[in-house]
């Protein structure tokens, strides 16, 4: 997770929203400078801090990655709840600080839990979860039917079990979740229709996630997600999981107070639990609660000398 601190020129605009737009047309060679190579990689994933848009906000954020832009990401909510919190650039004199974040799809709240001075673990209420279309088909060119969910949790997702496509959830076959991910994202696409009820901007499918056991018995289940252009999201992907809290609840698996544990292709983890229900549009849907834990791992200066010929970054997918 690369966070953008400092160095950028002011961002105009009255909403998150807004702000994108005009980094999108205006700054969209730093997303490409700091995302792809040489600075950055092809699943590199990052966030824009701005100043609130709110009277009460904390701090504005959005999201960059390899093909674009994102609506909403979890892990980067406990990410940078951590960020702000142990640079001191959020002073809260409390041992569970509550940060209230403007992001894309509306307002985050996020609550840390602090040990000694560190941020040892974080919560944050997400935006209201709801399922699309529930057990549909799907025909997958070359492959054949499978069934898959489309949830929301931030962003929309298209969800299905793992065992029928024949795969694992680990990086043996990381370059084969890619191609399918890419595949079953492209058909849905084609076939179904992708609209959020309040906002054009937030009605298209960010990824497909596919689900399975857990390699860890303690655990629920495992989340592999392939996002925007072929990406594979190292974390148990906290709008993904918060989209799964809505289909788990839907199919009467997840009561209202109770978590459960999802696994990363990694192994990490990220707790999601029904914190409450909402009525959000036409849809029945879930308040979701997620947490995790996040390190600092580095600070770094980047240049862009206006004469390198590959300033703006090259990707290889």
């Amino acid at each position: 997770m690369r966070v953008i601190t400092d160095g950028l020129q002011d961002i105009p605009g009255e909403s998150i929203l807004e702000k994108r737009s005009f980094f999108r047309e205006h700054l969209d060679h730093i997303r490409t400078g700091l995302m792809w190579e040489p600075r950055g990689h092809a699943d590199m994933y990052g966030a824009v801090i701005t100043p609130p848009v709110t009277d009460d906000g904390d701090f504005g954020v959005f999201f960059i990655h390899n093909e674009g832009y994102s609506t909403m990401c979890g892990h980067a909510i406990i990410a940078l709840a951590t960020l702000m919190l142990e640079t001191g650039r959020i002073r809260i004199n409390e041992t569970e600080p509550v940060i209230r974040i403007d992001a894309p799809p509306g307002r985050i709240t996020a609550r840390a839990i602090i040990k000694e001075g560190k941020v040892e673990r974080v919560y944050f209420e997400n935006v209201p979860s709801f399922v699309l279309h529930q057990q549909q088909p799907l025909e997958i060119p070359g492959f054949g039917k499978i069934i898959i969910d489309v949830a929301y949790g931030g962003a929309f997702y298209a969800f299905t079990d793992i065992e029928p496509l024949g795969l694992d959830l680990t990086s043996n076959d990381y370059n084969r979740l890619i191609e399918m991910g890419r595949k079953i994202k492209q058909a849905t696409i084609e076939q179904y229709d992708i609209n959020h009820p309040y906002s054009k901007e937030l009605s298209f499918l960010y990824g497909t996630i596919f689900t399975g056991t857990a390699e860890n018995s303690n655990n629920h289940s495992r989340n592999v997600c392939i996002f925007a252009d072929g990406e594979v999201d190292r974390s148990p992907t906290g709008t993904g999981v918060s989209a799964r809290a809505a289909i788990h609840h839907r199919r009467g698996e997840l009561p209202v107070g109770t978590s459960i544990r999802i696994e990363s292709i990694l192994g990490t983890t990220m707790d999601i639990k029904v914190k409450s229900l909402a009525r959000f549009g036409p849809f029945d849907a879930v308040i979701p609660e997620v947490s995790g834990s996040a390190s600092i791992i580095g600070k770094h200066e980047f240049y862009f000398d206006p004469s390198d010929p590959l300033r703006k970054g090259f990707i290889f997918r």
